[in-house]
């Protein structure tokens, strides 16, 4: 017997990338269907292609007493939390439960590496030792964005980092999901943050998965990601007996792993097409109830043809959808979370993004994927995650509509 999840209430939520900071710069920049990918002018990498990168994050100051977590991705995680009243939530969260009753869920894939490539170049002459103010601990550590994140708040309950690349921010909704369902928690900072670096410009690069122009996801023409990075985040707590009109749910969850290649899906999107069909039994739904699909949507040529067939497997062609890293960039293990909020946004505003950086469709992918903004009731959204190795997430949101 296939069983339904108990219903998780996005009580608050933020999103802070390319396209701005806070919900409404994304917004409107997803409205005025504008990309804002640029050529890479990152620190001194020398590469031909394009990235998503946020603006201001250099110029965030951590507090004096949380200056052990300086590192680029932490001070674009609190550049992030500080947005769309995120941060009073959270704090008005933590009066009404307890700070050991709030836990910290993040994705992200490699955290503060920046700072260690940094302190590289400040070696010692003689040992090679890496310079004395260097904190591995609480800034390359994959864990230094919970750690971060709940100092902040000066909160005491569990946290915990996913690291399963680009499915990393939606599967730690899964874990949320099962610690408010023990009763060990009453709400959860759930998402996930990832920053530029070297070593991810110039990893991507190694594989031959960049693109020298802007990404183009499921363009017949297709042919590499573009990088960017991102904060996200949401606070999920149990449904309560009063929300506001139209608020926003996580209704099911979907997860699977499909091993199939280190970093290439299965061909035919078995992984994915597990992950969706997951995701619609836990929320008691059908295809056909979907409005509309947030697509992983790479633009590499393996990932966008297995999802693709995926989608086509369960939905048909009839189900609009979209990928929204032409817009932002792929922002790797914050991607999850990132698309969980443009997939509310797009509840909240009855709008659904267009896939930007298209000229021709791919004739090999049918499904209904959007090359103009669509305006139209939208209740309930799926949203894609998979990551290299075949960890794969669906998240599907719905909107409470009263009358």
């Amino acid at each position: 017997m296939k069983s339904r999840m108990n219903p998780l209430y996005l009580s608050s939520y933020t999103a802070t990338s390319a396209l701005g900071h806070g919900l409404a710069q994304t917004q409107d920049a997803l409205k005025q269907s504008r990309s804002h990918l640029v050529p890479c002018a990152f620190d001194d990498v020398d590469l031909n292609t394009f990235i998503g990168k946020v603006k201001g994050v250099e110029e965030v100051s951590l507090p004096v007493h949380l200056s052990r977590f300086n590192c680029r991705n932490n001070q674009l995680a609190q550049l992030g939390l500080t947005q769309d009243g995120f941060e009073d939530a959270v704090r008005a969260a933590i009066a009404r439960y307890g700070n050991q009753r709030v836990g910290v869920f993040l994705g992200t894939s490699t955290a503060g590496i920046l700072q260690t490539e940094l302190a590289y170049r400040r070696r010692d002459a003689t040992s090679g030792a890496l310079p004395p103010d260097f904190i591995y601990g609480t800034t390359h550590n994959t864990y230094s964005v919970a750690d971060f994140t709940r100092s902040y708040f000066d909160l005491e309950g569990p946290a915990v980092v996913i690291s399963s690349a680009c499915s990393s921010s939606a599967k730690v909704f899964s874990t949320a999901r099962r610690m408010l369902d023990a009763g060990l928690i009453d709400a959860a900072i759930v998402g996930g943050v990832d920053t530029l670096c070297l070593t991810t410009l110039y990893g991507f690069n190694s594989l031959q998965l960049i693109s020298e122009q802007v990404c183009r996801p499921f363009d017949v023409n297709r042919n590499g990601i573009s990088i960017g990075e991102a904060a996200a985040f949401a606070l999920v707590e149990r449904v309560p007996t009063d929300m506001n009109a139209d608020a926003i749910l996580l209704l099911g969850i979907g997860e699977s792993s499909d091993a199939y290649h280190m970093s290439s899906p299965h061909p035919e999107g078995l992984g994915a097409s597990m992950a969706m069909q997951f995701a619609l039994d836990a929320a008691g739904l059908k295809p056909s109830d979907i409005d509309y699909i947030n697509l992983h949507g790479t633009a590499t040529q393996s990932n966008d043809a297995a999802e693709g067939k995926a989608v086509h497997q369960i939905f048909g062609s009839n189900t609009p959808c979209s990928s929204t890293k032409g817009a932002t960039g792929h922002t790797l293990g914050a991607a999850g979370g990132l698309e969980a909020v443009i997939s509310a946004l797009a509840l909240q505003n009855n709008f659904m993004p267009a896939g930007l950086n298209v000229n021709q469709l791919d004739p090999a992918t049918p499904i209904q994927y959007l090359l103009k903004n669509q305006s139209a009731p939208v209740q309930y959204v799926l949203s894609n995650s998979f990551g290299f190795g075949g960890t794969n997430c669906s998240l599907i949101f719905g909107k409470v509509t009263k009358a």
